[in-house]
């Protein structure tokens, strides 16, 4: 059809990337980090049209010269994922936030938000109770006023070893908040909910996407305990898009 490339030509538009795709990841220890010009020269290269920032210190700090880079290589900003702990009563997400948003380059990139536990990695999270959800819910309508108020959109992104991954707690999300979903077709499917099942559910409340695909059988053994998730990833968890069972 006219407008769709033809097999061996870069994809353009709407896609992005993310520099998890290389294999770069905020958790200490995860492995060898490519550098930021090769990542981003390589998406470049397949004619993608916009990258999500990576972990932290990735790119520049200083929006400007964030733009300048992503400018560079013909990318816009597509959003970024920021882990804050949101269900202590104690502490304050909003100024974390807004650490955050300082540096985010020109454009709307969506603050992808996840409910982090506070601990280092995916491999285990604490159990909440009623005052833990209580101030989980709070802040993410919390934080997502102050993007709103900054001009950006926040979303909620379920992922495995957070606060907020597997059907039940996702559902408790969109019951107790208002905040926009990170629709993340392999994290879902990993923790129990189906990913296109919640699309058509909840379409209203998606403002986000991330593709994945996964193997199935791992992600069974890391949702049952049989393995950590860092050992699902190391045993073929993720697959390329269309080679899984999303």
């Amino acid at each position: 059809m006219p407008g769709q490339p033809m097999p061996g030509q870069p994809v353009t538009g709407r896609l992005a990337g993310a520099p998890i795709s290389w294999g770069v990841c905020e958790v200490p220890g995860w492995g060898y980090q490519l550098p930021a010009g090769r990542v981003l020269a390589e998406m470049q290269a397949l004619g993608l049209a916009a990258t999500e920032f990576g972990p932290d210190g990735y790119l520049p700090a200083d929006p400007a010269r964030r733009s300048r880079l992503l400018a560079e290589h013909g990318l816009t900003a597509a959003g970024g994922f920021v882990p804050v702990v949101l269900h202590e009563p104690a502490a304050d997400p909003v100024a974390e936030v807004d650490r955050a948003l300082d540096a985010f380059a020109g454009g709307h990139p969506v603050l992808v938000l996840a409910a982090a536990t506070g601990r280092a990695g995916y491999d285990a999270r604490p159990e909440l109770d009623a005052g833990g959800w209580s101030a989980l819910l709070s802040n993410l309508d919390r934080t997502a006023a102050r993007a709103a108020e900054r001009g950006f959109t926040a979303t909620l992104h379920p992922h495995v070893g957070t606060m907020v991954e597997k059907p039940g707690e996702v559902h408790r999300v969109l019951d107790g908040s208002s905040v926009p979903l990170c629709l993340d077709t392999g994290h879902l499917l990993i923790g129990g909910t189906d990913p296109a099942g919640l699309a058509r559910d909840a379409a209203a409340r998606i403002g986000h996407v991330h593709l994945k695909d996964v193997t199935a059988s791992v992600a069974h053994k890391v949702a049952g305990g049989e393995i950590s998730y860092t050992e699902g990833v190391a045993g073929g968890l993720y697959r390329p898009l269309g080679q899984g069972d999303v």
